[in-house]
């Protein structure tokens, strides 16, 4: 029964469709789409892209001019940082020179000052020792002078009563004393 289906149905129609090729209808009133859609596209769609487009490339292009500002006075400020750095440093030496110099000023000044008040106060002592001295030799003498008077008194059995010629024995005695000791102490 198939056969007999395939044999009518050969016979009825001459030429069978290619199913591949579509009819002409459809050929033209897709054209006649695709023209319009064509149109629409170039007349509206592409100069809206168009301007869009050169929107954003303007956009573009301006932020990289900016970027390349601000990196041309980022290197400015960083050149002038390094240039203020490199000048407080050199000052900062000079300020440390000065202060070197300052204190080796005030450590001489106090030397000087401490070497003049010991030589003061060494010539201060030595006076004052001179002057004790001299006051001791004076009180030893009229103390030694007494106990030698006394002394000859007591061997000789006489008190010796006359001060000018008791002191002039005293001093005598002293003087010798004194030309001994020194002769002691040069040898």
């Amino acid at each position: 029964m198939l056969n007999a289906l395939v044999t009518i149905a050969a016979e009825e129609g001459e030429a069978a469709p290619n199913p591949l090729l579509p009819a002409a209808y459809d050929i033209v009133w897709s054209a006649v789409c695709f023209v319009v859609i064509l149109l629409i596209v170039w007349k509206v769609a592409l100069p809206r892209m168009k301007t869009l487009l050169d929107a954003r490339s303007a956009a573009i292009e301006g932020n990289i001019a900016k970027a390349d500002e601000a990196q041309r006075k980022a290197e400015a400020a960083l050149e002038e940082y390094t240039s203020q750095l490199a000048e407080a440093r050199k000052e900062a030496g000079e300020i440390r020179e000065a202060a070197r110099e300052d204190g080796k000023k005030i450590v001489a000044e106090a030397k000087d000052s401490a070497t003049t008040e010991a030589a003061r106060l060494t010539a201060t002592a030595h006076t004052q020792i001179e002057a004790e001295r001299q006051s001791a030799l004076v009180s030893l003498r009229s103390e030694v002078g007494t106990l030698a008077l006394d002394l000859a008194g007591g061997v000789i059995g006489e008190t010796l009563s006359d001060d000018k010629k008791a002191q002039a024995v005293v001093d005598r005695f002293l003087a010798e004393l004194e030309e001994s000791e020194t002769a002691k102490a040069s040898k």
